[in-house]
Parts: structure tokens; C-alpha cells; sequence
């Protein structure tokens, strides 16, 4: 049996998604110790880039689940020596069950799962970020039910997050409105598909507008450090602050992946406040990728 991937939300159908997204909420609500699926499995984790939530979420919950988590950094091994990806993608999956990869290049992910015999899983990518999605759409469907049908506000860069965003919008049937600088815009070949889902503002208030969810993330995002005071010149007026959440409906949501910088994209006042569920999010990536490594691995 060819394996299943998770380079992106598009790798599911809208009906599976769902299913996880459900399955994710039952097993944050019954955790049962004695419930092992994944006993005696091995999960590969790579990583180029430095984590805290996706790492202690993977390794948690491959342990909660029975199995073991491998942490590989490409100091550690050949990756890092120049060995070829599709090599790399073939001996690493002859030994493991799955392969999780934190990276920069979406292609390297693409790489591994065209090569891998196991389910292949993007931990994030410069391109995509599916995993974080999947926790934001549960933590939604936890406070305020089924995310179709309402609008969801993207504040700031064009990136990886806003992509994944965009994708959500196509598959769980919710409006997406950017306000982004012009140059930042996300790409285009990514925004075209969701056809009228998708639309652009010029102020996070007209995005915000009657949005049932807020979201945002970091001006300059990992290996972007030396772009950091043009970014904060640039996203100055793209701020999730008091304004732009009075601007969303009276119980909207406001969600950041995390880690946040207070002050800049979001205002302590919004990220400390009650309408902010960016904990509670946080936590969601345990339970939603135990639920993705469920459905992948024990087909």
C-alpha cells in the first residue's frame, strides 16, 4: 500500500480533515493510557530549523501513543554532509514507520515523500505550515463549533502560515481576508485556486471587519532576523491591536501560532486578553498531530 503524506491540507480531502479534526477533540477529551496504537513504532523527526512546540508535541505524543520519537538535526547526520535527499528519504524510511521534517526548502519535504515508503509529515516549511492549521482549526471548532460559513481575518506577512491559511479557507469553507503590504503579499499561485474565498485589504481594520476569527504571526518569521527593522517599518500599520479586534465581531477569536512579539504584530492588551485562545492553540498541536499519526501510520 502506497503511503499517505502530509506536505500540505491539500493532501487530505475536506471530509478527512474533518474526521481528524473531530478524532483530535476526542482524544484531548478522553486520554486513555492504555490506548498504545503506535506501540513499538518509530517516528523520524528532522530538523533544520529550532522548534518548542513542534518538537515536545511530536515526541509527546508518539510517547502518549506507545511509540518512539527519533530527533535528527543535519549536524547529527549525513543530511548534513551533502547526501543526496532521495538517499537520504530511502534509507531513513526502511528503518522507521514515519518521517516528520522541520525545514526550510518546501521542495525537501516533496523530496522525501516522493522517496519514502512511510508516511512523510511537514513539520513546516518556507511554503507551508499544515500542521499549526490543523490545531488552529480544532481550537475553533472547540470554542465556537464548525469554522464553514465564517469569516477568518489574516493579518500581516504573506507567509507560510497565511498559505496554509489559504488552503483552510479551500477545504474547511471559510472566507479569508488579507491585509498584507503589497510586496508581501502571499503567492499568487497559491491565493488563484481558492478563487473567491480569498480576499485583499489595505487596513487590518477592513479585514477584520464582522471576522469571527483574528489571526497573525511574526513580521519576520525564522532566517528572515537580518530583514527585521525593514519588516517593522513595513508592518507597522499591520498590527492586531484594540482597533482591529473592535472591529471583528464582539466574540471573535484571536489566534498566533507563537512565539509572538508583543509590541509589534500583535498588542499585549489582544495576545493576554479574553478573546485570545493562543494557549489553548499552543496545546492543540499534541492532540491534532496525534490524531494526523493515527490516521497515517495505522492504516
Amino acid at each position: 500500500m502506497q503511503p499517505r503524506h502530509f506536505t500540505s491540507l491539500l493532501d487530505l480531502t475536506s471530509a478527512e480533515l474533518h474526521a481528524l479534526i473531530l478524532r483530535a477533540m476526542e482524544l484531548k477529551r478522553h486520554r486513555d493510557p492504555d490506548y498504545q496504537p503506535l506501540k513499538g513504532k518509530v517516528l523520524a523527526m528532522i530538523f533544520e530549523k529550532s522548534s518548542t512546540r513542534t518538537r515536545i508535541s511530536f515526541e509527546a505524543g508518539m510517547a502518549q501513543f506507545g511509540g518512539t520519537a527519533l530527533f535528527l538535526s543535519p549536524r547529527d547526520t549525513q543530511l548534513g554532509r551533502g547526501e543526496p535527499l532521495e538517499d537520504s528519504a530511502k534509507v531513513i524510511s526502511s528503518m522507521v514507520d514515519c518521517i516528520m521534517l522541520r525545514t526550510h526548502k518546501h521542495e525537501t519535504v516533496t523530496t522525501f515523500a516522493k522517496h519514502s515508503r512511510v508516511p512523510v509529515i511537514n513539520g513546516l516549511t518556507d511554503l507551508k505550515h499544515p500542521c499549526q492549521l490543523l490545531a488552529d482549526m480544532q481550537t475553533y471548532f472547540e470554542f465556537r463549533g464548525d469554522i464553514a460559513g465564517k469569516t477568518v481575518a489574516w493579518i500581516g506577512d504573506g507567509n507560510n502560515m497565511c498559505h496554509s491559511y489559504i488552503n483552510a479557507a479551500r477545504q474547511f469553507g471559510f472566507k479569508l481576508n488579507i491585509a498584507c503590504p503589497v510586496d508581501y503579499r502571499p503567492l499568487q499561485s497559491i491565493v488563484d485556486p481558492a478563487g473567491d474565498r480569498i480576499a485583499f485589504f489595505n487596513t487590518p481594520e477592513q479585514a477584520a471587519h464582522q471576522a469571527d476569527l483574528v489571526v497573525t504571526d511574526v513580521w519576520a518569521s525564522m532566517g528572515q532576523e537580518e530583514e527585521q527593522k525593514k519588516r517593522e517599518f513595513v508592518f507597522k500599520d499591520f498590527q492586531v491591536n484594540a482597533a482591529t479586534m473592535a472591529a471583528a465581531k464582539p466574540d471573535a477569536l484571536f489566534m498566533h501560532c507563537l512565539p509572538a512579539h508583543r509590541g509589534e504584530e500583535v498588542t499585549a492588551d489582544v495576545i493576554d486578553g479574553p478573546q485570545s485562545v493562543v494557549f489553548p492553540e499552543a496545546e492543540n498541536r499534541l492532540h491534532a498531530q496525534k490524531a494526523l499519526l493515527e490516521f497515517l501510520i495505522c492504516r
